[in-house]
């Protein structure tokens, strides 16, 4: 046998999306057999028969923020880990997926399969010292190869051993099967059980656990009581914006670097607890991950919640909340372009980014004082007045009036804002009041 293995695929195509999205046949519903020819089965017969009426579902496209993360993830190809308790529907997920998408489903049960599975065996020709000693794969990684697309579904990887953990290093992140290499229309999505809810199971090898996107599948009530009637969310690849794709790689590329700048302890921090090490945790190729799904996030449209766990299940979550917020600050308007033209300001609605960006506006003015400026400043607070919660105005209404100097006359957007800031100043006085009763009374 030749040193080097091929396995030609059938698939022509080398973009991944497009052999994922390549067309096929849609779930064609069960045709039930007529009453009258049921008489003629024998009861076995008709027991499948109302077994194949049992399984036949329909799929509707509905939000479900859960299978969006998936799809997600699924297209940015990386490899994905679903976290939950036994019988929450990972598998049923993934079948679904698998059908939705028209990918051939392939699954793997890590902890019935020997390390050499994954690794390949030794295979010995007529001249090992002239050709080498090939490893030869499985016969499903040749199935995935020849059909040149599909969805590789390791399942109960959390009952998988050390060594058989080690063995799917390779295959998780090089897509290698011992000398054979999985096409790019392959993807691969793992499912867990904690390992107090898994049969005799392990916790995952921090280099392994770092080579998947986490994410923690729960069951919705709403999602489930609709599928036990029939009908479950449809599975669809996200839709990405093609006129968005550069300035969706700029963003996702400025917004890990300017975090991991600004807070250089992120880059790689290994968590102390074995627990923790199996989960999600920073290091430079998670963040690579971070940084990919970030774009595909921005170019899909994506919602935050998507977005929050996707990232929470790549780099954890306490860096996972800084890059967040970190998000939240770069879709701030800049202040200096407020300023510039404050009638025409567009301020956020939600109210703690609103008030990120008064207070922006406020501090530009500070660290630069002059009369125009100061004029402008009060007609966004103006503005911001005239569009949301007065309450978010008295504040940085306060702190911007205590910078203005003594040849400045007093603007008329002020006026707008001097009840709301006398209200917020007695509001305060008498908060102040009842905290002073209170504490006396203790």
């Amino acid at each position: 046998m030749p040193a080097e293995m091929s396995y030609a695929p059938t698939a022509a195509s080398t973009d991944p999306l497009d052999q994922l999205g390549r067309s096929h046949q849609p779930h064609q519903p069960h045709q039930p057999v007529q009453p009258d020819q049921l008489d003629q089965l024998d009861q076995l017969d008709v027991a499948g028969e109302l077994l194949a009426l049992l399984r036949d579902a329909r799929t509707e496209p509905r939000p479900n923020s859960q299978l969006e993360a998936l799809t997600l993830a699924v297209a940015a190809d990386l490899p994905v880990l679903l976290w939950g308790e036994p019988g929450i529907g990972k598998t049923a997920a993934l079948t679904q997926l698998a059908e939705s998408l028209g990918l051939p489903l392939t699954t793997v049960i890590a902890s019935v399969h020997e390390p050499s599975d994954f690794s390949g065996l030794p295979v010995i020709g007529d001249d090992p010292a002239e050709q080498g000693v090939p490893m030869a794969p499985p016969d499903w990684a040749v199935r995935l190869v020849r059909a040149g697309r599909g969805l590789l579904f390791l399942d109960e990887l959390s009952t998988a051993t050390p060594a058989v953990q080690a063995a799917l290093l390779r295959l998780v992140l090089e897509r290698r099967v011992g000398a054979l290499r999985l096409p790019s229309g392959v993807r691969i999505v793992a499912a867990a059980n904690p390992r107090a809810s898994a049969a005799d199971g392990w916790e995952l090898s921090p280099p392994l656990a770092n080579r998947f996107v986490h994410l923690q599948w729960t069951h919705e009530h709403d999602v489930v009581v609709r599928g036990l009637g029939g009908t479950w969310p449809r599975a669809t690849l996200p839709r990405l914006d093609p006129a968005k794709l550069p300035e969706s790689v700029d963003f996702a590329r400025r917004a890990v670097c300017g975090l991991l700048s600004a807070r250089p302890a992120l880059v790689h921090r290994l968590p102390s607890g074995e627990t923790r090490r199996g989960g999600a945790w920073p290091s430079p190729r998670s963040w690579e991950m971070t940084l990919r799904l970030i774009a595909f996030a921005t170019a899909a449209g994506a919602s935050r919640e998507v977005l929050a766990s996707l990232v929470r299940g790549t780099v954890g979550d306490g860096p996972g909340l800084e890059l967040l917020a970190s998000l939240d600050r770069m879709d701030l308007p800049d202040p200096e372009t407020l300023l510039a033209d404050p009638e025409s300001a567009e301020l956020p609605e939600r109210g703690d980014r609103r008030q990120a960006v008064l207070d922006g506006v406020v501090a530009a003015v500070r660290s630069r004082p002059e009369k125009s400026r100061w004029d402008a400043a009060w007609a966004v607070l103006a503005r911001a007045l005239e569009t949301g919660a007065p309450d978010l105005v008295v504040v940085p209404a306060t702190t911007l009036a205590a910078l203005r100097r003594e040849d400045w006359d007093v603007p008329a957007s002020i006026e707008r804002l001097a009840g709301v800031v006398s209200l917020g100043r007695r509001a305060d006085r008498a908060a102040a009041r009842v905290a002073v009763t209170e504490q006396a009374a203790r």
